[in-house]
Formats: structure tokens, C-alpha cells, sequence
């Protein structure tokens, strides 16, 4: 897989999601919650686009 990909899929209850798949063998890495809405779930794509390069990492281990 070339580059990282957001997939966005229909649950069984008609609610939307996305899967964020790595670049290197396509593993689901991260998953969305669930939205009513088609383009709430396109919204929260482009938040973690936007700000996921700026987040801190904490441990609470």
C-alpha cells in the first residue's frame, strides 16, 4: 500500500465510520466512532488530519 487510508463504511445499524489503514501492509490502526451522518464522519476524518500531527503522546501506564 502506497500511502495511509482512511476508508469510510456502513455499520449494519445505518451509522457511518472510518478505518485508518497504514501504509505498509494496510492494517486498520485506528477506528472512528459512529456518526449518523456520511459527511460528520468525512468531518472527523479531516479533524484527525488536521490536528493528529500536533498531539501529544501521554502515558498513563
Amino acid at each position: 500500500m502506497a500511502n495511509p487510508k482512511f476508508e469510510i463504511k456502513k455499520s449494519s445499524n445505518g451509522k457511518f465510520y472510518s478505518n485508518l489503514r497504514s501504509k505498509g501492509n494496510g492494517e486498520v490502526i485506528a477506528t472512528s466512532e459512529m456518526y449518523n451522518a456520511k459527511q460528520s464522519c468525512k468531518d472527523g476524518i479531516d479533524a484527525v488530519k488536521r490536528d493528529a500531527s500536533n498531539a501529544e503522546v501521554i502515558d498513563l501506564s
